[in-house]
């Protein structure tokens, strides 16, 4: 193209192609639909899958053009003459432009690329582009980077990191333990020039000339699948960094990798004061109030976030604290180290201390208490609040409002059953929550949660609280049919009520406390989860360990601990992703034991090798890759040789479930 060529919207089929026609820049309708129409001028990829925008997706009228003036700018124009978006290449010596076969737009002088769409991305990154340092897709009020250290971040409004993936597992980490960005840039030592590619058969990487080879940060689902397959990164509207492939010609696109593999910890994803949930019918992610104090700011778009009916400056001395049970609001990194001072807070306080604090504090709005044992009390003083309820989720958030308390009415469809008044809470007493059954336990309800492929898991999968022996929550009918009907009582009724035996549908054995009463408090409540220990305990069977699986500690004859468990749970774990035993010895290892043999292959990088073949070869169910890779990562984790570093049971399961990062 030569200056002095020019688009317009009122002719969409009018493009400037790339020489094999896989590419074009033209103008395309903006979707949704708007009335009247309007136009973006984007690049396409073959059948209309949009790959950049001119302006980042600023649209423009009927009227709009695209012009290539001849002072060598690029500029889009409105119907009335409105600059919405230009290049600044005026007076450079701009003398033509060109589309490549890449999807690269380029202004150049002679053969000089004087600007290009590669350098100045929008909101996706093509394969043969390098996303350098201090480059920045963006889509609305998020972010993503490449920092000088390699780590990948994305970031909500400039201010807050909600996502950090580091060049390899030294710098790896989750970004929410550091105050500020100014931490989360120093977590690894600084490369030189790193550059983000993504290869076309689906590996996204870092190279740097410090690295001596590439880096992989993320595997497509469908890697090195299917011919004429386009493959492409892109930053969502939904603040979510997804890798999609693409059919040549189908303009259908599918998603084959997430950041965030669970999307309500994408921060802001419902607005402020907004609260993210699971629905049970299709397990998307859906936003709330916190209550009926709170009304949605537009009544349409559930995601633009919740605001107070009644400021709490309008009822001085007249407000309370909402109690959000199985809630957080979302703590992260925020990049100015003052605001964050000033915003937000963490010390150890009871659950009740937690909420009263913030009651009896003008400039706090909200707390979080967690139940995980840490005792962590997180207070919001300031800015933005970004709501997450779960039933997996060990916390209860406080929000400030003016009283009365105004109850959500109740809702079937949601995940959260801790509202319903039906309910009854009860302690699950069995075999598995002694010892290695447990886990044993929690690798079947995984793998047949997950099936052949290590499929799509779901971010509130109650396996969670099975393995991490937490209260689950059941309503009044099951636990009607488990008992049948109330009938098998153990021991005397306490003050609290009566003991019940009982039977799930699984199969597991558990007892049921018939509540009455329960207002006295949770110290008596605990005292009665003890009673239910004792009458069922004498039952259970004393669990020693298989051999085999025994960790180091187990056979230098100490005790058995909870660590010991993770270490047996880690070695099962490698075994069924492996498809051999892990003292199985063969040529294929090297004469090693296999477990040593793919600790040494897992940290060269080689985890395809490790994988039972049968999974990869099984066309029919292919195992997902992602899933498996993360598996492996985890089984390592649980079978380190010092128990205080094997993480907890918990924390293991939401890793294979996808829920935080390995």
């Amino acid at each position: 193209m030569l200056p002095g060529s020019t688009l317009y919207a009122s002719e969409p089929a009018q493009a400037w192609w790339s020489p094999n026609n896989t590419f074009s820049l033209g103008f395309a309708p903006t979707e949704p639909a708007t009335n009247p129409p309007t136009f973006a001028a984007a690049i396409a990829y073959s059948g209309g899958v949009i790959v950049w925008s001119a302006g980042r997706g600023a649209t423009v009228d009927s009227m709009g053009s695209l012009q290539f003036l001849p002072s060598g700018n690029l500029r889009l124009v409105n119907g009335s003459g409105i600059v919405f978006w230009e290049s600044n290449t005026a007076d450079r010596g701009v003398s033509s432009a060109s589309l490549d076969d890449l999807g690269n737009f380029s202004l150049k002088t002679g053969d000089v690329s004087v600007w290009s769409s590669f350098h100045n991305p929008t909101d996706t990154v093509l394969p043969g582009q390098n996303f350098s340092a201090g480059m920045v897709l963006r889509s609305g009020p998020y972010s993503f980077t490449l920092l000088k250290t390699g780590n990948l971040t994305l970031t909500w409004n400039d201010s807050t990191v909600y996502w950090n993936r580091g060049v390899n597992s030294s710098v790896d980490g989750d970004p929410w333990k550091f105050s500020n960005q100014t931490q989360v840039q120093n977590f690894s030592v600084n490369l030189r020039s790193p550059s983000l590619g993504l290869q076309s058969l689906g590996i996204l990487s870092v190279s740097d000339p410090m690295l001596e080879i590439p880096a992989i940060m993320a595997y497509s689902s469908d890697y090195v699948e299917g011919r004429d397959i386009f493959r492409f990164l892109r930053l969502d509207g939904d603040g979510n960094l997804r890798l999609y492939s693409s059919a040549r010609g189908s303009g259908t696109t599918t998603m084959t990798w997430a950041a965030v593999p669970d999307r309500c910890q994408v921060f802001g994803y419902c607005g402020h004061m907004g609260i993210c949930y699971y629905n049970d019918h299709d397990y998307e992610p859906t936003c709330e109030c916190p209550s009926m104090n709170f009304e949605p700011i537009d009544e349409k778009d559930s995601r633009k976030g919740c605001k107070r009916k009644v400021e709490i400056r309008a009822c001085p001395g007249n407000y309370t604290m909402l109690e959000l049970n199985h809630t957080q609001f979302l703590q992260y990194p925020i990049q100015d180290p003052a605001e964050a001072s000033r915003s937000q807070k963490v010390f150890a306080a009871s659950l009740s201390s937690c909420g009263m604090n913030c009651l009896g504090s003008n400039s706090c709005v909200a707390s979080t208490s967690m139940n995980d044992g840490t005792r962590e009390c997180h207070t919001k003083s300031l800015g933005f609040l970004s709501g997450y309820r779960a039933s997996m989720l060990l916390s209860t958030s406080y929000i400030k409002v003016c009283g009365p308390v105004l109850w959500n009415a109740p809702d079937n469809g949601k995940s959260d059953y801790s509202r319903l008044p039906a309910c009854v809470l009860i302690l699950l007493v069995s075999a598995s929550l002694l010892g290695f059954l447990m886990f044993q336990g929690g690798v079947w309800l995984w793998c047949r949660g997950n099936g052949a492929k290590f499929g799509r898991s779901l971010p509130h999968y109650a396996l969670l609280e099975y393995a991490s022996s937490v209260p689950l929550q059941f309503c009044f009918k099951e636990l009607w049919r488990s008992t049948n009907g109330f009938n098998d009582r153990i021991g005397a009724a306490g003050g609290f009520g009566t003991n019940y035996k009982g039977t799930l549908a699984n199969g597991t054995a558990i007892a049921v406390k018939r509540l009455e009463g329960i207002e006295r408090g949770e110290k008596e409540f605990r005292a009665e989860v003890t009673k239910i220990c004792d009458d069922t305990g004498p039952a259970l069977p004393s669990i020693r360990g298989t051999r085999g699986y025994l960790a180091p500690e187990q056979l230098a004859n100490q005790p058995v601990t909870l660590e010991s468990d993770v270490y047996s749970f880690g070695s099962v774990l490698l075994e069924m992703v492996g498809g051999r035993r892990n003292f199985e010895a063969s040529a294929e290892t090297n004469g090693r034991k296999f477990s040593e043999w793919a600790r040494g292959e897992h940290e060269r990088g080689n985890v395809r090798g490790i994988i039972d073949r049968r999974l990869l070869e099984d066309d029919q169910n292919a195992v997902d890759f992602d899933q498996a890779r993360r598996a492996i990562a985890v089984s390592f984790w649980c079978t380190q040789e010092r128990p205080s570093s094997r993480p907890k049971m918990g924390r293991v399961v939401q890793m294979l479930e996808g829920v935080v990062e390995v």
